[in-house]
């Protein structure tokens, strides 16, 4: 079985986000990047599947030089080979269509994806690429087994889990769960060294246009100061819910 792991470059969570040029470009300054949460528990699944059925699994980002530091984590993490197709990720249609260019030259059975990246939250990439690709999907998922070209996935859904018996080529677009936090894995010096020595290709993009494009950033309005109200005082609680927060 032949798997790829799409992997995003994002801003750690505790990093400051500051905007420039009048609100319309992000600043890079100052801030940490990492493999994204969601990607990162498929690259642990992806690894599993490498040690007990002998899956090669390759890593793949779109985005320029500065996101090689996080692929590289993600081969010292176990990961075969990485690559990186050389365009600024800045709209979800054409990054599912480098993505699908990826694919379909690579001969993959099985992409794993994050349900959505923690700095856009757009959650759309992993589908638009099944739907390119002609391959079944399955997101918010949660739990996957593979068995020959049979695949059993679980997903979360409102109120409750959903079982799902498809088969390969399969894009999940995972997220917490499918492995458990606890087994995310840190990468040792001997995995460092060694993805010193593993591929690391850089491909051209296709030509896409692009059907989205930023036009300003804003950050949330800072909270507002905090009333305090004594306990035995329901009446007084019960006017500033209703008549200044307006949620009741």
């Amino acid at each position: 079985m032949k798997i790829l792991v799409c992997i995003s470059h994002v801003p750690d969570t505790t990093s400051k986000i500051n905007f420039t040029d009048g609100d319309t470009k992000f600043d890079t300054n100052g801030v940490q990047y990492v493999i994204n949460p969601n990607d990162e528990f498929g690259l642990t699944r992806a690894m599993w599947f490498k040690e007990k059925q002998g899956a090669s699994v390759d890593v793949v980002n779109v985005g320029g030089a500065e996101t090689e530091p996080t692929l590289r984590k993600a081969l010292a993490i176990g990961a075969d080979a990485a690559i990186r197709v050389n365009i600024e990720a800045t709209d979800g249609f054409a990054v599912a269509k480098q993505l699908a260019n990826v694919v379909q030259n690579g001969g993959y059975d099985l992409v794993i994806a994050g349900r959505e990246s923690i700095d856009y939250n757009g959650a759309m990439v992993p589908g638009m690429l099944a739907t390119l690709i002609g391959a079944n999907f399955v997101t918010n998922c949660i739990s996957l087994e593979i068995e020959g070209t049979s695949a059993k996935a679980v997903r979360e859904i409102d109120g409750g889990k959903e079982t799902v018996n498809t088969s390969l080529p399969l894009v999940i677009g995972g997220q917490k769960g499918l492995v458990e936090e606890s087994d995310l894995r840190i990468p040792n010096m001997r995995g460092i060294m060694m993805a010193r020595k593993k591929p690391l290709t850089v491909l051209e993009p296709v030509n896409v246009i692009a059907e989205t494009k930023a036009v300003s950033y804003e950050k949330p309005a800072p909270k507002g100061a905090v009333k305090l109200v004594d306990a035995d005082n329901i009446d007084e609680l019960v006017n500033l819910l209703h008549n200044e927060a307006k949620v009741i």
